[in-house]
């Protein structure tokens, strides 16, 4: 630790610097300058004394004042630009000073060495997490200089496409840069002698085109010394380019692709893009390459079962993903101390890119999944994924488990054997809405193939927890507790089905019953027609909800609603239809009588179909009471409705006609 008398000295000295500063002579003050750049180079304390000591504004007014010489403003910038390469604390101070405003309205000079100066700094207090971004926008001159500053030196197109690269944080930002002319301004500079103008002016393109449809369909058509841009972007993903280069060229196409601007199966897609980013995949790779390449690859070809297809028989990609759970490190890593423990810091982060890209690759075929969960320990990986500390790493995790749960033939097997669905449990305990809508869904597929004499999820607590889902304030959380329990109600014994009734409340059903999202009521309308599928459970469920369930069913026939909401409806009718004793409550009630009569007569058939339907079960003979039921409904005209019915052009219906007047011949 340093002695107070060491403390002091430094102290001493910074306060000397920062004195000189106020020197009455100008070209002391220059030689101040100048030995405070020399000071501080390199040393963050003495950055840090400096800031608390008040440099920071001084320096500002000298390089503000047009009476100050070029050579002491650019020093001043010089300096500021050392002391913002320091700490986050340093940036913030900086920024706190109005340091941003001061150095742009320093950008209307024409001298060329202070405006790099200038630059310099900016770019470096730009690139820093801690500084908002917005404030590059806030005067609507100052995007219109830096682009007519572009053609200047290769140091101000390296500076400004970085800070444009740093800048472009939202749609709004892609548009005024995009409609100050960025595209035809920063093409040029992707042939630039300079690697890092043509790298930066790379960087530009990737964060303009970023699901930015209007870009990417602009950028299809630039050419650059008459060769077109995709070109351009193509030959640097060529082997023998930086890593970084080759990356951030597939980034920008994998953009232009995911916006509609290049097509799928397009030659530069299919065997330049994806098989870059498959080769960014291996071991060879640094750990934040690898991690970039498989998002990359994974958002390249999310919405194309073609491209996964590809992608799953390209350099073994399924096994080299295994790859990511096993060694964070490169191999040229292992010998550098400070890489390795960056990381081992940063496994995490190569985890959840896996589970993102196997999500993606087993979204949609059937073989690439089975392939996926073959993989070595496969399964118990995702398990452990679903309890990592990173939230992170929990949703790729889960996203995984839920695109592998679209197999019929997964959930068979791998789901069961792994017992998955207990960390899904776990994993759905008090989560961000996020997780819980893939986890919510991904139950849902689970509970659609087990069979209801497999206890022990049902034993977990599962059907609280997806009642107090179909509570949430989000309609897709309300659709999937409710679609889960459809789900589990499907074919299930009658303890679930009155478990999930108790659990749920009347009240709460009929709460959804009325919910303003289509997909919830359409959920729910299915879960009452699973609850309501076998005689003795459509009895006793009627005869302590029928009142409730009936008046719900008018009201939803009555209101404006779309064709499968009231053919689902009556399909609910058509099941009280068939119960023994539940049959009364639609005989009794004429209301309801005369609603499936009007859509007997309706102009859709699916609706025809099932009113008649459920007609059908009312007046089936060897039932008791079916002599007094078809009495009263060929008194209110059934009969003559269906003989018309008999000649309907669908044969499903008239075929449905038929049968049912075979009841009153028999």
């Amino acid at each position: 630790r340093a002695s107070s008398m060491e403390t002091s000295e430094v102290t001493a000295t910074s306060r000397h610097y920062v004195d000189r500063l106020f020197d009455p002579d100008p070209l002391k003050v220059l030689q101040g300058v100048i030995d405070m750049k020399n000071a501080v180079i390199g040393n963050n304390k003495q950055k840090a004394n400096l800031i608390v000591l008040g440099a920071v504004p001084r320096l500002l007014y000298l390089l503000q004042q047009s009476s100050s010489s070029l050579r002491l403003r650019s020093e001043c910038a010089v300096v500021l630009g050392s002391l913002a390469m320091g700490t986050e604390n340093n940036i913030k101070s900086l920024v706190d000073c109005h340091i941003i405003p001061t150095l742009l309205q320093g950008l209307l000079c024409q001298d060329l060495i202070f405006i790099e100066a200038c630059l310099r700094c900016l770019r470096t207090v730009f690139i820093s997490p801690v500084t908002p971004v917005q404030l590059l926008y806030t005067d609507p001159a100052v995007i219109p200089r830096l682009m007519s500053l572009l053609g200047s030196s290769q140091r101000t197109q390296e500076y400004i496409t970085q800070i444009f690269s740093h800048c472009c944080k939202t749609p709004e930002h892609q548009t005024v840069l995009f409609n100050h002319g960025a595209i035809q301004n920063i093409a040029p500079l992707l042939i630039s002698p300079s690697y890092k103008v043509r790298m930066q002016a790379l960087k530009c393109f990737s964060v303009l085109a970023h699901e930015n449809t209007q870009v990417s369909m602009t950028l299809v058509n630039v050419l650059v010394d008459g060769e077109l841009l995709t070109q351009v972007f193509v030959k640097m993903m060529q082997r023998d380019q930086p890593v970084e280069m080759q990356l951030t060229a597939a980034k920008c196409l994998t953009y232009m692709c995911r916006a509609g601007a290049i097509r799928t199966d397009d030659g530069c897609i299919v065997l330049k893009t994806l098989p870059c980013l498959v080769r960014m995949c291996s071991k060879e790779h640094l750990l934040e390459e690898r991690v970039e390449g498989a998002e990359t690859l994974a958002y390249l070809m999310e919405p194309d079962v073609e491209l996964q297809r590809i992608a799953s028989t390209t350099d073994h990609l399924v096994s080299m993903l295994a790859d990511y759970f096993k060694y964070p490190s490169s191999v040229s890593a292992i010998t550098d101390i400070k890489r390795l423990d960056y990381d081992l810091k940063h496994a995490h982060e190569l985890r959840q890119a896996a589970f993102k890209l196997y999500a993606s690759l087993g979204s949609n075929d059937e073989d690439i999944r089975k392939k996926i969960t073959e993989t070595e320990n496969m399964m118990d990986r995702i398990v452990s994924g679903l309890s990592e500390s990173s939230i992170k790493v929990r949703l790729a995790a889960v996203r995984c488990l839920h695109s592998l749960s679209r197999s019929v033939q997964q959930l068979r097997t791998s789901f069961h054997d792994h017992a998955v669905w207990k960390p899904l449990m776990k994993l759905l305990q008090n989560a961000p809405d996020e997780v819980l809508v893939m986890a919510s869904s991904t139950l849902c597929n689970l509970l659609l193939e087990f069979s209801p004499s497999k206890e022990p999820i049902l034993e977990s607590g599962v059907i609280e927890l997806l009642c107090s889902l179909t509570q949430s304030d989000s309609p897709a959380l309300r659709v999937n507790g409710i679609w889960a329990l459809m789900n589990m109600a499907f074919q299930a014994d009658q303890k679930v089905k009155v478990e999930i009734v108790r659990c749920l409340g009347t009240e709460q059903l009929f709460r959804l019953l009325s919910d303003p999202d289509t997909n919830v009521l359409m959920k729910t309308l299915g879960l009452l027609r699973n609850l309501l599928s076998t005689r003795p459970h459509i009895d006793q469920i009627m005869s302590s909800h029928g009142k409730q369930i009936m008046q719900a069913v008018t009201l939803i026939l009555e209101a404006e609603h779309s064709v499968e909401v009231k053919e689902q409806t009556l399909c609910i009718l058509a099941n009280v239809a068939d119960g023994n004793t539940a049959k009364a409550l639609i005989m009794t009630n004429d209301d309801v009588l005369q609603k499936v009569k009007y859509y007997m007569g309706h102009s859709n058939v699916k609706l025809q179909l099932a009113a008649t339907f459920c007609i059908s079960n009312l007046i089936w003979n060897e039932e008791d009471g079916s002599q007094e039921r078809q009495d009263k409904l060929r008194e209110m005209g059934f009969v003559d409705i269906l003989h018309k019915l008999t000649q309907a052009s669908d044969p499903n219906l008239s075929d449905r006609a038929k049968t049912a007047l075979q009841q009153y011949l028999a």
